[in-house]
């Protein structure tokens, strides 16, 4: 048996030396994003002022089972029931929330983890968004270890108001990877989305960066985030930006030791550590608008104190949010006072969602 498991593998050396995408997991440099309808579309507000954004991390539908890789549990496939009963819960808070642009990470629309659910037409047709674009980053036909099968996650943005122009942008791969590792790993990527809003234009743009890197390659993909929206904004145009960077504000004081580190995690198990990436968000805080203002979310801060309001990460549901890695940023106007960091949100994902209104330019 010990000698069959190693099988799959063999075979995706074989076709991986051979130079062949076989499992079907490369994309290219830039390329269009995968458009999307609501089957039933809602009337949306005409000529609003002012957009209320979201960006949440939804953990693609799996809300707080316990899952292998999070050092906590052995799951690895969801049923059916499990997959709708979350998206339920998810859908009935956007709703409740009513955002007009919604940025999600860790969407699932092709997946056996998932039981093969489309999660964002599904979420399209129970909210009150009509159109959405979708740019995977973790693409395989098969992925040949874990049981996980096939695999297609990545990040998607919904609106009320049609998409125009939609691109996904790959970002640097990880460069300490063996070749057939890196092959069937995340090809991270920014989703970049034009949006006309009754002739008012605003791009919205959505990224997931590497969560576990040596070399650099995070900022790597945090300087290439930034350099898309100094090109927006050299242009006039207005962006609103942001999504899980996976690290932390600068003047954070708690920067390892987080308390949902599991107390006998599985070897393969990697706890966050933020050392040395201190300074790497300066660029977005000193040249752009952020939801939550630095000196806010720096006074909430106090060394060992892994509690605050503006925090929207948890490994584990029995702890609370203990780190901030969602973000929102603009070269607009934010509406003053209108962030929100949902924190009620703790059975939904292992992130809260955060809300802001943003002012349009007309």
């Amino acid at each position: 048996m010990q000698n069959l498991r190693c099988i799959p593998l063999i075979i995706s050396l074989f076709f991986l030396l051979a130079g062949c995408d076989y499992f079907n997991t490369e994309f290219d440099d830039v390329e269009g994003a995968v458009l999307y309808q609501a089957r039933n579309m809602s009337n949306a507000p005409e000529n609003p002022e002012i957009l209320k954004i979201m960006t949440w991390n939804i953990k693609f539908g799996g809300a707080r089972i316990d899952f292998f890789f999070d050092g906590w549990g052995d799951e690895v496939l969801m049923e059916k029931h499990e997959v709708v009963e979350n998206l339920d819960n998810l859908a009935a808070y956007i709703k409740q929330v009513d955002p007009d642009v919604v940025l999600l990470q860790e969407v699932d629309i092709d997946s056996k983890r998932s039981a093969y659910i489309d999660q964002l037409q599904w979420l399209l047709d129970n909210t009150k968004l009509n159109y959405g674009a979708y740019a995977s980053q973790w693409k395989a036909d098969f992925i040949p270890s874990d049981g996980l099968g096939r695999m297609n996650s990545g990040n998607a943005i919904m609106s009320r108001w049609k998409l125009i122009e939609t691109t996904r942008i790959a970002l640097p791969l990880i460069s300490d990877q063996d070749a057939l590792t890196q092959y069937f790993y995340l090809k991270r990527n920014i989703l970049r989305t034009k949006i006309d809003i009754d002739g008012v234009v605003l791009f919205v743009l959505n990224i997931h960066t590497s969560a576990f890197s040596d070399d650099g390659t995070k900022k790597k993909q945090l300087d290439r985030f930034c350099s898309e929206l100094d090109l927006i904004d050299s242009d006039g145009s207005t962006f609103i930006a942001g999504g899980d960077l996976n690290t932390l504000p600068p003047g954070s004081v708690n920067l390892a030791g987080f308390p949902d580190a599991p107390p006998d995690p599985d070897p393969d198990f990697e706890a966050d550590d933020f050392t040395g990436e201190e300074n790497w968000l300066n660029y977005l805080y000193n040249n752009y608008t952020s939801a939550v203002y630095l000196l806010d979310y720096i006074a909430e801060e106090t060394v060992g104190d892994f509690t605050g309001k503006y925090y929207t990460h948890s490994i584990c549901k029995n702890v609370p949010w203990n780190r901030k890695l969602d973000f929102l940023f603009t070269n607009g106007s934010f509406m003053v006072g209108s962030d929100s960091t949902h924190q009620n949100t703790m059975n939904l994902s292992d992130h809260a969602p955060v809300t802001v209104e943003i002012e349009l330019r007309r």
